[in-house]
């Protein structure tokens, strides 16, 4: 689970709180970046308050910002131990809104599943139309031959917390899980 650490308007919030309620609902365990701040923080509100399960992986860097009391918290040496970590972890990855570390995430994790390294479903929450500069970029880069496969193929992009857990639900079978 992706979506960044910074305080910012009321609709990514609420979209935040939105998934984390739905996601403690459907059974499913999170794994997310351990902060204590931001959307990070209403996502694990949120889930905590519904009853669902957390895993944290922070950094050595951010653990004062690590949240307090999650189900388990790991405090990874640097991001590339972070990512590794957390892409093992979890079984399906969704991107909510975020900054460079998201990006930075989703577009590793893209590479990956294209590679083949992984074969996990990978959602784009794209609230407000946030992602759509990304998107037209992908689109251009398809179009101009930097990338062979068509994005559809590789990821989901839905426009609402109910819409990725209904995709992810359709995936993941209802089965026990974590994102």
């Amino acid at each position: 689970m992706f979506c960044s650490a910074l305080d910012v308007g009321t609709i990514y919030q609420d979209a935040a709180e939105s998934f984390g309620k739905l996601l403690a609902s459907y059974g499913y365990g999170v794994v997310w970046g351990g902060s204590n701040t931001g959307l990070m923080k209403t996502l694990a509100d949120s889930v905590e308050s519904n009853g669902g399960t957390l895993c944290g992986v922070s950094v050595e860097v951010l653990k004062d910002v690590a949240r307090k009391g999650a189900h388990e918290m790991i405090i990874a040496s640097d991001l590339n131990e972070r990512k590794k970590l957390m892409r093992e972890k979890a079984d399906a990855f969704v991107a909510l809104v975020g900054g460079t570390g998201t990006l930075d995430e989703l577009s590793e994790l893209i590479e990956q599943k294209i590679l083949g390294y992984h074969n996990k479903p990978i959602v784009i929450v794209n609230t407000n139309k946030f992602y759509q500069g990304l998107l037209s970029q992908y689109e251009t880069m398809k179009r101009e031959g930097f990338l062979k496969e068509d994005l559809k193929e590789v990821l989901a992009v839905v426009d609402s917390p109910q819409d990725a857990i209904a995709h992810l639900d359709a995936l993941l079978h209802g089965k026990s899980s974590t994102i």
